[in-house]
């Protein structure tokens, strides 16, 4: 198991509570949050290496601004519609990935994937 926190922001309470159990046998800590400003909040306190966000609650400028804010935590989000313009704009947005939210493993390949590339890049 890796020793990483990471915040989770996700609408559907479904895919939050399968979501969750497999970033927690992938991760050491992960706090579920249930809006933006929670998870700003979070952000802030915990000081995740990886942010999971749910698009269907959040906008790509959001995206942008949360990748300016905590420059520190990689944001890896995931909507269920494989739109490839959506999904390059959220990568263009500052994300370090995007994935389906049908496919849980993508996610947590992501997470353990971009976990440690921002706090890389930050020491060299």
């Amino acid at each position: 198991m890796a020793t990483h926190k990471i915040v989770l922001l996700e609408e559907d309470s479904t895919q939050k509570h399968s979501l969750g159990p497999i970033l927690r046998s992938a991760v050491s800590q992960v706090h579920a949050t249930g809006s933006l400003a929670e998870l700003r909040q979070n952000l802030a306190a915990q000081r995740p290496e990886v942010a999971v966000v749910d698009m269907e609650m959040i906008s790509i400028e959001d995206v942008m601004q949360l990748s300016r804010e905590f420059p520190g935590t990689c944001i890896v989000c995931h909507h269920r519609l494989a739109d490839e313009q959506m999904w390059a704009a959220v990568m263009n947005a500052g994300a370090a990935d995007i994935c389906s939210s049908t496919n849980p493993q993508a996610i947590v390949t992501a997470v353990l994937q971009t976990s440690g590339s921002k706090t890389r890049s930050a020491a060299a």
